[in-house]
């Protein structure tokens, strides 16, 4: 099964201003949701934050957080950026 994964607009900016190695991560993490779905283990520091949140780490200094709600194939990618201000 393959997943349906979003990216707000507002994130995407924000992708847009970081380095291009974790522009380059943040593809093959989103790759990876779409194959496998929202529980990535594989990945750096990768957790589950509760109420169907996840995050990781794209690097020392980036960090990645999605949402996936259960029973549905959605998921959406909703804070990309810096560790220190990652919402978790």
């Amino acid at each position: 099964m393959e997943y349906i994964v979003t990216i707000k607009r507002r994130v995407q900016r924000r992708a847009d201003k970081m380095p291009a190695m974790e522009r380059e991560r943040l593809d093959d993490l989103v790759g990876d949701l779409r194959e496998s779905g929202p529980i990535q283990k594989q990945w750096n520091n990768f957790s589950d934050l509760k109420d169907g949140k996840y995050h990781c780490h794209l690097s020392y200094h980036w960090a990645a957080c999605w949402r996936h709600e259960a029973e549905t194939i959605e998921i959406e990618v909703y804070d990309v950026g810096s560790r220190e201000d990652a919402p978790y």
